[in-house]
């Protein structure tokens, strides 16, 4: 795909939601070429990933949700860069928890596209883990960008506020299980997965209520 490719970038800082914080590591993915990249989850670090660009022309930087571990970066990346924030609508109750002096610059939709490098990436909004959740296919890469949707070994957390299971079991099962099996998820925490991999195992979620 005209030279686009898939970098990651790990980052730490602590992740907060009622009433806790937890230590976590997060993705931030980085698809692009040598010209040109869009941001997938701005997350702790803005520094690490400015550096990671290494002056190449940042097009977006797209957060799969609101929860503050995922947008942390977003707003100095933003300043510094020039590059919108994006943000699914659903989600701005999230982000107003701890970004409240900076909106997002524009909303993610869904079936919404987005073209970098040659390669396009397919918004499809995932609800579940938070209300406005998205996932990005990109079909010439053979990937699927799931942020805290879908992880190797199953669904994203719904324990806490603005998270359902059964929702989320809907958005897999409808959105994404339904892609090619060789679809490589690149995740929000840990290590990737593909679509095959997972498939099999809807219904041991939904028994265990994971």
């Amino acid at each position: 795909m005209a030279g686009a490719r898939i970098e990651r970038l790990i980052t730490s800082g602590k992740f907060s939601l009622d009433g806790g914080t937890w230590d976590v590591d997060n993705n931030v993915w980085i698809v692009g070429d040598d010209e040109e990249a869009v941001v997938i989850d701005a997350a702790h670090d803005a520094g690490a990933i400015a550096r990671a660009l290494d002056g190449r022309t940042l097009r977006a930087i797209v957060c799969t949700h609101a929860h503050n571990d995922h947008i942390g970066a977003a707003p100095d990346l933003a300043t510094w860069t020039g590059a919108p924030i994006l943000l699914h609508a659903d989600d701005l109750p999230l982000w107003k928890q701890t970004q409240p002096e900076r909106a997002p610059d524009g909303a993610l939709t869904d079936g919404q596209r987005i073209t970098v490098a040659g390669a396009e990436l397919t918004v499809l909004h995932t609800p579940g883990h938070a209300p406005g959740a998205v996932c990005l296919h990109a079909p010439g890469l053979s990937a699927l960008f799931s942020g805290d949707t879908l992880f190797a070994g199953g669904p994203g957390a719904t324990g806490r506020s603005y998270s359902d299971f059964p929702t989320i079991i809907a958005s897999i099962s409808e959105r994404l299980l339904s892609l090619p099996g060789d679809t490589v998820v690149h995740t929000g925490h840990g290590e990737n997965t593909t679509i095959g991999a997972e498939a099999p195992h809807l219904q041991e979620w939904i028994d265990r209520g994971f």
